[in-house]
């Protein structure tokens, strides 16, 4: 089994980028973190998921402020 994001998936044996496009991850909008290292995207397709890896991948989202339109709550 492979530990990502919390949870533990039988996904030992096939590549990470196998993975990231079976799982519909959009490439450039996350970073794959695997036992405490980062894994670069052009390694992706070479690195093979293990039993007991520790996976996180983290996205990234837009982010600002929201303000109310009524006068008084803001």
């Amino acid at each position: 089994m492979v530990h990502i994001n919390g949870k533990d998936i039988d996904a030992a044996g096939q590549s990470l980028a196998a993975y990231l496009k079976a799982n519909d991850y959009e490439m450039g909008t996350f970073v794959v973190e695997c036992n405490e290292e980062i894994i670069h995207k052009e390694d992706y397709e070479n690195y093979m998921l293990k039993d007991g890896d520790i996976i996180e991948i983290v996205q990234f989202m837009g982010g600002g402020m929201y303000y109310l339109s009524k006068k008084g709550n803001m």
